[in-house]
């Protein structure tokens, strides 16, 4: 069964960091374009980058510089490190593979306060 897992959110304080997971199963990892997004309650799903099979990445221009996504071809998961997390980036992280069909994971809730 394809589906994914994300781990990782929680309560960070502005301009602090915070490092999520992704664990899809059901896929040959390996060859996975993966993707993370967010969504703010009332808001769009925006795509905050995404990563190819051998490790180059592309970020939103709105976090590139703060977030980086990464892969463990070994473990099957995917991470994302955000630093100098902001208020307005509390939301939703979902990752999902953008090679094939996948559904949406449950998302992971990271919370910034203001």
């Amino acid at each position: 069964q394809v589906q994914v897992a994300e781990f990782g959110g929680g309560l960070v304080q502005p301009g602090g960091s915070l490092t999520l997971s992704c664990v899809p199963s059901g896929i040959a990892f390996e060859n996975q374009v993966m993707a993370w997004y967010r969504q703010v309650p009332g808001k769009e799903r925006e795509r905050v980058g995404f990563i190819v099979p051998r490790g180059a990445t592309s970020e939103a221009p709105s976090v590139k510089g703060r977030f980086s996504i990464s892969r463990d071809n070994v473990k099957n998961t995917v991470f994302l490190q955000m630093n100098n997390l902001k208020p307005e980036e509390k939301a939703v992280y979902y990752c999902k593979s953008v090679t094939q069909p996948f559904p949406w994971g449950h998302g992971t809730q990271v919370n910034v306060p203001s």
